[in-house]
């Protein structure tokens, strides 16, 4: 963990001997003691401190003064004030200007200690609140994790073999598998569960706001950087790090990452000093890695060092006998949600979510149940409740069979035929035009092009002679 860096101001320097002395006791505490308050002035404005501590009598520039001065360059720089004539105007002038605490001279080494000890832990505490503020963290349940097929069965075989290891974790999957659910339980069954689980998607942070967010900064680091940030690979520690979407990063900062796996040691943008971080890395990725490598847009070292330990998790389309699981789990949780009560899945719906492809997955699965319990009519889950597009492409797939009576097929031929037929009409009713037709369908214009497109008809030919 970074020190904590202390500017102690008095222009006694029997005082500041005291008060220096006194907190270097404080472990990772680094003291700058300055008997003049100009200079500490330029201090406060070339360097980053986590706390100051400032006499309110000085010649010159008094501690008031100064007070202002550090919170105009870091409002958020926490200041103990020091004085041997307490009054109440003094007082409540500090605290209007942004002192946390004030001590009467003379005090007690173990007085100052305590007080110090608590202003640093609530900055702390602060930064850590802040961090928290800026992850967007869903909730977890290790059973939303759901799969009776052998592909998954050896998935969870593996999470159990390597939970323990505190090795590095390498999870590769197509969008939608839950590749963010395998971190995640991985990080609760190893020793690191009472630490912190922090997730970053490389893939949602702009490319010139990464490195910020995995180091931090301090102030002034560049434009913007009003006051110290820390990053998310230091809030981590002693915790789990999930990168999702790892072959999203940029070459550059797959360098620092590199360079973190390896020494275990980050630098915040702006500092001189490196921090020690104890974290696990479990990264995620729905790219073809290999690939990525031979085109140079991902380095083999970063590949070599992260993949340490490997899950492969299959796609939806490959573990069919999980479908029904994963349906009775995700009805049950958004049935109640919704407040609808004795859900019942209709087998014909239920053969049609068989046959589709799941394109997104357990995602795509999970967003159709949500979306079809919250529109259904009644409460038995019937084909009519089903979005069309999931109708289409099932009756479609090869998985249905090559009966061309078949229920689903039968149905989009229908819906097919009726679609053609009902533009037919409606084209030679309005002679062909767009705008006449859209506001007797009543459907959108892009909506009315796109089925004309795919019915292959031009409102052309539905042209009187006199109009073309």
């Amino acid at each position: 963990m970074p020190k904590s860096r202390i500017l102690v101001v008095d222009d006694e320097e029997g005082m500041l001997e005291v008060c220096s002395d006194i907190l270097r006791k404080l472990p990772d505490a680094e003291v700058i003691a300055e008997n003049r308050s100009e200079r500490a002035a330029e201090r406060l404005a070339s360097d980053n401190f986590h706390l100051m501590v400032a006499d309110i009598r000085m010649p010159g520039l008094g501690g008031l003064e100064l007070l202002r001065i550090a919170r105009q360059h870091d409002p958020t720089l926490p200041v103990l004030m020091l004085t041997a004539f307490p009054t109440v105007e003094t007082a409540v002038e500090s605290m209007k200007l942004g002192a946390v605490d004030y001590i009467t001279k003379p005090f007690l080494p173990d007085d100052l200690l305590a007080t110090v000890r608590r202003l640093l832990e609530a900055r702390q505490l602060r930064e850590e609140n802040h961090v928290l503020r800026r992850m967007v963290e869903r909730p977890y349940c290790f059973d939303e994790i759901v799969g009776k097929s052998a592909a998954m069965q050896a998935v969870f075989e593996t999470i159990q073999r390597i939970a323990d290891a505190d090795v590095d974790v390498l999870i590769m999957g197509e969008t939608g598998t839950g590749k963010e659910l395998i971190a995640r339980s991985i990080h609760k069954r190893s020793r690191r569960k009472e630490g912190r689980f922090v997730p970053i998607d490389c893939g949602a942070i702009p490319g010139d706001l990464l490195e910020s967010e995995f180091f931090g900064h301090e102030r002034g680091a560049f434009t913007g950087a009003h006051a110290r940030r820390m990053g998310l690979l230091e809030f981590a520690n002693q915790g789990t790090f999930f990168l999702d979407e790892i072959g999203e990063l940029p070459l550059m900062l797959q360098v620092k990452l590199l360079r973190v796996l390896q020494e275990r040691k980050i630098r915040r943008i702006g500092a001189q000093e490196e921090i020690d971080v104890d974290v696990r890395v479990i990264a995620a990725t729905a790219r073809n890695l290999s690939a990525e490598m031979r085109e140079r847009r991902f380095r083999d070292d970063l590949f070599y060092r992260i993949n340490v330990a490997r899950i492969e998790l299959p796609p939806l389309r490959e573990r069919l006998e999980d479908i029904p699981l994963l349906v009775e789990h995700f009805a049950d949780r958004y049935a109640k949600e919704l407040g609808v009560k004795n859900v019942t899945m209709d087998p014909r719906a239920m053969e049609c979510l068989m046959h589709y492809p799941w394109p997104g997955n357990v995602r795509e699965l999970q967003n159709v149940l949500r979306r079809t319990l919250a529109m259904m009519r009644h409460g038995t889950l019937t084909v009519d409740d089903l979005p069309d597009e999931i109708l289409i492409q099932a009756s479609q797939g090869n998985s249905i069979g090559k009966d061309q009576n078949g229920f689903f097929r039968v149905r989009a031929q229908r819906t097919d035929a009726f679609e053609k037929e009902y533009l037919i009409n409606l084209l030679a009713s309005c002679q062909g035009d767009i705008g006449c037709a859209g506001r007797d369908a009543q459907i959108p214009r892009a909506t009315l092009y796109r089925l004309l497109k795919k019915h292959n008809l031009d409102p052309e030919d539905f042209r009187s002679t006199s109009q073309r």
